[in-house]
């Protein structure tokens, strides 16, 4: 068979391979539409349209090279091309696959709502879980693809002998690595933290907004980013105000002087709160939490869905109080008092 002809069969064969793969696709996408949740199967069809597109176009290729027996004509041994390109469509097309298995599952849990505990765990979850598995795919491809090749093969039958050796060197090199991969699985099965929590660490207050392998990426309020390695969540304290839910209580010092009416700026504050959308309803109370030479400490405590609004909410009423203080008992701001006595004249 002449050479021309070899070729122009293997490219047709290509070119009806992409034709078939494109069909699929195709109608596969017709079938997603009539579903209700559509823009998520799209999407996953999206992600794995690529890698099944080069993998079909591989298959049909190599099929025909080998019918064609163009190798040998060309005394070209594809043998070991072949099998790396095999790997690699199929670890992309698994890498995709996992990526989409992620988009669906997520799609069905809304972490923006207000109550969103479950959505923010099962996202901490899956996002931690994917980039395991992807991380071991490559793993396992890579240690696939050196195996095909005869040459490094012939050097790891050689190096086997000292395996054991360097096993242990390369383990104590990579202990502080392998730690931070436990501790990500760890964190990703008992979940201290999880996507969007409220955190206090380092001193630094703000939310959880990526969790890795192998550090934790802190959205701090002021929007700066704080990268904490992922063994500090399970070595060393910290504060998660959302743990267990959303919500959050707030707290707001107010200083007055001791002849102020507690009582009215208890019904003060229960009317602030009335009147704005930020309190949830829930905690309502105003207590002398403290005393000194000089004022009474007055303590409010409220209530809010979640830690951005308690914020809001906690500024909302100190403006309030503070200015209900001065307009109704300016008489009973903090004030330092200094006490004259009458000292007798002293004769001359």
């Amino acid at each position: 068979m002449d050479l021309f002809v070899q070729i122009a069969i293997i490219a047709a064969g290509i070119v009806v391979g992409i034709f078939i793969a494109y069909a699929l696709i195709a109608y596969f996408k017709k079938i997603v539409r009539r579903t209700t949740d559509h823009g998520v199967g799209i999407k996953l069809i999206q992600l794995i349209s690529l890698p099944f597109i080069f993998l079909v176009v591989l298959i049909a290729g190599s099929t025909l090279f080998s019918a064609t027996k163009l190798g040998d004509q060309l005394d070209i041994d594809t043998s070991v091309i072949g099998g790396i390109l095999y790997i690699i469509s199929l670890s992309w097309l698994i890498i995709n696959a996992i990526r989409g298995i992620k988009v669906y599952v997520l799609a069905k849990y809304d972490i923006s709502t207000k109550n969103n505990l479950k959505a923010r765990k099962i996202h901490t979850q899956l996002s931690v879980l994917e980039r395991m598995l992807i991380a071991i795919v490559i793993l396992i491809a890579t240690a696939i693809i050196l195996m095909t090749i005869p040459q490094i093969r012939k050097v790891g039958v050689s190096l086997l002998a000292s395996a054991g050796i360097a096993g242990i060197i390369i383990g104590f090199a990579a202990q502080k690595s392998i730690a931070l991969i436990l501790a990500g699985f760890q964190i990703a099965v008992t979940q201290p933290i999880r996507l969007e929590d409220v955190v206090i660490i380092e001193g630094e207050w703000g939310w959880i907004e990526e969790i890795t392998l192998t550090y934790v990426v802190v959205r701090i309020w002021d929007k700066r980013r704080l990268i904490v390695p992922i063994t500090h969540f399970i070595e060393k304290p910290f504060q998660n105000w959302t743990r267990t839910s959303a919500e959050i209580m707030g707290t707001i010092y107010i200083y007055v002087d001791y002849g102020f009416p507690v009582q009215a700026m208890r019904q003060k504050l229960t009317a602030i709160l009335e009147e704005t959308p930020l309190w949830d309803g829930q905690v309502n109370v105003l207590q002398v939490t403290n005393l000194n030479e000089k004022s009474m400490e007055l303590r409010a405590l409220v209530s809010a869905s979640d830690s951005p609004t308690a914020w809001d909410l906690r500024v909302y009423v100190r403006e309030q109080l503070i200015r209900f203080l001065q307009e109704e008992y300016p008489q009973f701001l903090p004030k330092g008092r200094v006490h004259l006595e009458n000292q007798p004249e002293t004769r001359r």
